[in-house]
């Protein structure tokens, strides 16, 4: 799980308690932190012991999310805010929509079952129009683009191709594309393009308890557009036929709206190297079951199931079990006794086909199973929600 923060002490008082009490247990929690003055990483250490604590490499929430992907050792990564507004009992079921075999689980507070204490009605009347700009544009269904309550399979993050979080700050004191606020709709709209599975998962939304909120209605809400316009154009690139003769170019570098300078491209032969984390404390956490075999039998192109949750782990290292891979023929794990049901169902969402790179394994005689393409026709760039 990926808390950034800064200034986030009070916060973090109580969120990590309650985090610390969820179970199937956590397996880790990554702080970033960003330069607090308010002693957030001394609070996090006295009251979660286990937790890792990462020093984000530049500013903005985008940049913080990507030092905490790139220090993660566990096969599924949870976005959380630090602010008290996310509930941690609902880690499960994000957990479990990736079990069943979404690629990404995606928050949302307007879906059956969830809600917000939080949102104004012109801040819900703008989402509304987003969505349905973002949907126009990517072929998707989401209810709820500009919620960050998020969790996907790490072996998605190179198809994301996030600034490398090894680069020095921008020389002009400004932000690369994507290390700002617009990471969580840069993340939806890429997801969506590169034709993952994506399911919607009800999540209730609480006030921020301490602290002044960084949202800005009319400010974010301009920033969300330009999002869309940039990553539409990314994707449109991406999606062009080769000509005759000619080599299929690779993706193609982003162009960002003015004031956020593009993210210099690094050597091919340069690898990205992880953000080192100042302190890691490995949890010790019991095995969770694997899950009940589903009723139904697998269709054709699915291969085996990925394995299932461990006993009291939300996200099982990656050096303890095979890289998850197809969408999986089994049950998840039970859901949240305070939640409603786990996401059930079909999960749609790919486009185009198009099959994610494959990690190496990391343990020894690690089986790394293939994932199929994807059958023509399936359903491209929708979104599944618990509704369906």
């Amino acid at each position: 799980m990926i808390v950034p923060t800064r200034n986030e002490a009070r916060n973090l008082e109580v969120v990590l308690p309650a985090v610390a009490a969820v179970r199937p247990a956590v397996y880790e929690v990554i702080v970033v932190d960003g330069d607090s003055k308010d002693g957030t990483v001394e609070t996090a250490r006295r009251v979660l012991p286990g937790v890792r604590i990462v020093r984000q490499t530049r500013k903005g929430k985008g940049n913080a999310m990507a030092c905490g992907f790139a220090a993660a050792t566990g096969d599924a990564i949870v976005m959380f805010d630090a602010d008290g507004s996310a509930d941690p009992q609902e880690i499960p079921r994000f957990v479990a929509a990736l079990v069943e075999g979404a690629d990404f689980a995606k928050g949302s507070r307007f879906t059956k079952g969830g809600g917000s204490d939080d949102i104004t009605l012109l801040r819900k009347g703008g989402n509304a129009g987003l969505n349905l700009i973002a949907n126009t544009l990517f072929g998707t269904r989401y209810s709820d683009l500009c919620y960050g309550y998020n969790a996907f399979w790490a072996d998605i993050l190179p198809l994301l191709e996030l600034p490398a979080v090894d680069m020095p700050p921008h020389p002009d004191g400004g932000m690369y594309w994507g290390d700002g606020f617009e990471i969580e709709t840069v993340l939806n709209c890429r997801v969506a393009a590169a034709g993952l599975s994506i399911t919607e998962v009800p999540s209730v939304e609480k006030e921020r308890m301490f602290g002044e909120t960084n949202l800005r209605t009319f400010a974010d809400g301009t920033r969300v557009l330009r999002t869309l316009a940039a990553e539409r154009r990314r994707a449109g690139r991406d999606d062009r036929p080769a000509v005759s003769g000619t080599a299929v170019p690779g993706p193609a570098a982003v162009v960002p709206p003015a004031a956020h300078p593009a993210v210099p491209a690094a050597p091919a032969t340069a690898p990205v190297p992880p953000a080192v984390p100042d302190r890691a404390v490995p949890a010790a956490q019991p095995q969770r079951p694997a899950p009940r075999p589903h009723a139904d039998a697998p269709r054709p192109h699915q291969q085996p199931s990925r394995p299932g949750p461990q006993p009291g782990r939300a996200g099982p290292p990656r050096s303890s079990r095979p890289r998850r891979r197809s969408p999986a023929s089994s049950a998840p794990s039970a859901p949240s006794a305070t939640g409603p049901p786990v996401p059930s169902g079909p999960v749609c969402g790919t486009h185009g086909g198009k099959r994610r790179p494959e990690r190496p394994g990391t343990g020894s005689g690690r089986s790394v199973p293939h994932r199929p393409t994807p059958p023509e026709g399936r359903g491209a760039g929708r979104t599944t929600s618990e509704e369906e």
